[in-house]
């Protein structure tokens, strides 16, 4: 037990340091091969943070237990915002602007209806998989594309109001910097790109197998070890990510990081894990889990209308309602363990 035990711990804070090493690589290399800012914020830190969640589950899919890759990828979502996103307003209020209500929410809203309408029968079928891995490209192609368009507009206006000459200063001094380090630091980023998936999938097989072990141990289902153990576990790139943007004033980053890593996990994680083994649910998933997941999905649209309407940050009180729900859903999980 003690190895197993050991394994998870140790699986959990390599699988942190080597999402930080991930995630620095691949901003360091986005930044060197100038890939506009907005796929390092969409793509790179929602895949990067989200990435911990996604290796474990497909290796769980693929080593027979696709049960684990559920609860990993439920449990992660409640987690991001009751706890992660809760914890990050307690500490830094967040300013809600007008994209993210009429955009980014009603996208997590209709992807989280999606994935409890996809498993009212109790199974998710390779089908099913590849449904939620083709909206996961529709669903980036969209955030792609309007992105540009509100980037380019952006660049517009800034442009207008800067003089020729010191353009034409910038870009010289921009390509004199570019050809005095470009490629160290593209080797740099390529090095940490490589390190740090390399040492994710290492970890993450650590403590697929340790969390397997001691649910077989604790006789406990693996669902409830993907819930807790897991989920917290692979949150944690998260938290940190969320944690440093709010307390640098990157409120978009900050919020987006936390529904950009909860529609990554609910199509490209649950899609990858039942395009290898279909699964099938057990009932307390559908009655606890999946409404948890959307009741805390529409508490997180409600607070954040509440506060774009008011004119305020989700401040304190809208963090403060979100820790109260994890507290109550960690509650009501450890009353239903044996279920």
């Amino acid at each position: 037990m003690w190895l197993a035990v050991i394994a998870v711990l140790i699986g959990l804070a390599i699988l942190v340091w080597s999402a930080d090493v991930f995630i620095d690589g691949a901003t360091a290399l986005a930044k060197k091969l100038n890939v506009p800012s907005f796929l390092i914020g969409v793509i790179i830190l929602g895949l990067g943070t989200s990435a911990p969640e996604m290796v474990v589950s497909v290796l769980a899919a693929l080593e027979g237990s696709p049960e684990l890759a559920l609860g990993n990828a439920y449990g992660s979502n409640i987690i991001n915002i009751a706890l992660v996103l809760g914890a990050t307003a307690l500490i830094s209020p967040i300013i809600i602007h007008k994209g993210i209500i009429k955009r980014d929410l009603p996208i997590l809203l209709i992807i989280t209806a999606l994935a409890a309408w996809q498993l009212r029968d109790g199974q998710l079928s390779i089908v099913d998989g590849l449904v939620l891995l083709a909206l996961l490209v529709v669903v980036l192609g969209i955030q792609i594309v309007l992105s540009v368009r509100e980037g380019s507009s952006h660049k517009v206006d800034d442009i207008d109001d800067i003089d020729d000459n010191k353009i034409v200063e910038h870009r010289a001094v921009d390509d004199a910097l570019s050809a005095a380090d470009s490629e160290p630091s593209l080797l740099r980023g390529l090095w940490a790109l490589f390190l740090g998936l390399t040492m994710l999938v290492a970890s993450s097989r650590a403590i697929v197998w340790g969390a397997v072990e001691l649910a077989t141990l604790w006789g406990l289902s693996e669902l409830i070890i993907g819930l807790t153990i897991v989920a917290v576990g692979t949150s944690l790139p998260e938290l940190v990510a969320s944690l440093s943007a709010a307390r640098k004033g990157e409120h978009d980053m900050a919020l987006g990081n936390i529904i950009g890593s909860n529609i990554f996990n609910t199509l490209g994680v649950v899609g990858l894990a039942a395009v290898i083994a279909p699964i099938s649910a057990s009932p307390i998933i559908l009655s606890r889990d999946v409404l948890a997941m959307s009741a805390i999905t529409l508490l997180l649209v409600v607070l954040c209308g509440a506060a774009f309407i008011r004119h305020r940050p989700f401040g304190r009180g809208s963090g403060a309602a979100l820790m109260l729900f994890f507290v109550g859903y960690t509650l009501w999980l450890m009353q239903t363990v044996n279920m």
